[in-house]
């Protein structure tokens, strides 16, 4: 007898994705993951950011249904006591792409505005995912220039020719005055 997906189904089949903004001093990790804990769901995945002033956190918490159900409440009980900007919702499996290569991307140049759109618009174009990806300006501390520093970590899918994309994208960042490394992510 074969299972099918839905008699198949385990207690981390039920996800919540949770994500707030606050303050930098005020953020809500510590209180967050209690109530994941309490709830008797996982914290599955937490990233934290610090943007400007504020803080951005995106947690993934899994769990049986009624363990995320009673989450739910909690979180709606804790946004009005604390004031929080907070919205969660529930989410499914992440799909895997095993078709897809994972690479990462590092520039930095002189700031100007336009440089991230232009690089989301190289890969954008050839059907290229972005995972994941980190932007900043900052002020060089040797000159006092205005610079610009981006990593992304990009899915190619495997059919593409690793050395023609390399090179398209290489010659892309020499035309913007960018300097740029694409290498595959190891681990």
């Amino acid at each position: 007898m074969s299972l099918n997906r839905s008699s198949a189904r385990t207690s981390s089949d039920n996800q919540l994705l949770i994500q707030t903004l606050t303050p930098s001093p005020r953020t809500p990790l510590l209180a967050l993951a209690k109530r994941i804990a309490e709830a008797g769901c996982n914290l599955a995945d937490a990233r934290v950011a610090t943007i400007g002033p504020d803080t951005s956190l995106t947690l993934l918490a899994t769990g049986a249904w009624d363990a995320v159900a009673k989450l739910e409440s909690a979180l709606t009980k804790l946004a009005r006591e604390e004031d929080l900007r907070l919205v969660h919702y529930r989410t499914g499996q992440r799909e895997h792409h095993s078709h897809l290569l994972p690479y990462l991307i590092e520039v930095i140049s002189a700031d100007r505005p336009g440089i991230l759109v232009k690089i989301i618009d190289f890969f954008d174009r050839r059907d290229i995912v972005i995972e994941q990806l980190s932007s900043l300006r900052y002020q060089a501390m040797q000159t006092g220039a205005e610079m610009f520093q981006a990593q992304i970590t990009i899915g190619i899918p495997a059919a593409t020719h690793i050395a023609a994309l390399r090179d398209d994208f290489l010659e892309f960042c020499d035309g913007l005055n960018l300097d740029a490394i694409m290498d595959p992510v190891k681990f």
